[in-house]
């Protein structure tokens, strides 16, 4: 008699668990559903985002449709000061490339000559950020913060890279 005694017990525990089992299972996969739904929407946007950002780099543009835009003198910095202590200086000339298919080319390209002291101004706020150190090991951080600030000035992304042709550090 106990022997069938544990064998109902174990069988309704079974049931018990199988019908837990269904429960769970149609309760949680509706969600996870949603769950990679939703991460896959974000996955697309961040795809989205990087080809937009990729494809305004100077390096996707032929080079017949590049401008240059050369700021006219060249521009004396004083650099934040390094773990020497001392005083130090960049002379920089700047150079913009500018696509000219973009669609706000015909638009912001006669500005940039009236700007230009805003310009030379912003290039002055970013490179005095940098010792001569920072400037002199990773100039291409310096040159792309320097795009992404002119690029938010025109908010467009005409400007599809700085350069420095021309720049001594002292």
């Amino acid at each position: 008699m106990k022997k069938n005694l544990v064998t109902v017990i174990t069988l309704a525990l079974v049931l018990v668990n199988l019908v837990l089992t269904v429960v769970l299972t149609i309760s949680i996969v509706p969600e996870t559903k949603k769950a990679n739904e939703l991460i896959a929407k974000v996955c697309g946007a961040i795809d989205l985002d990087l080809e937009s950002g990729s494809a305004s780099s100077a390096e996707n543009i032929p080079i017949e449709n590049l401008e240059v835009y050369n700021i006219e003198d060249k521009m004396t910095i004083n650099l934040k000061k390094g773990e020497d202590g001392k005083d130090h200086f960049a002379i920089v000339t700047v150079a913009l490339s500018i696509n000219k298919k973009h669609e706000d080319y015909k638009k912001l390209q006669p500005q940039l000559s009236e700007k230009q002291n805003l310009i030379k101004a912003e290039i002055n706020n970013v490179v005095s950020k940098y010792t001569i150190e920072e400037v002199k090991n990773n100039q291409s951080a310096v040159q792309e913060e320097l795009l992404k600030n002119l690029q938010k000035m025109f908010a467009s992304d005409f400007i599809v890279a700085v350069g420095f042709p021309d720049a001594q550090y002292q």
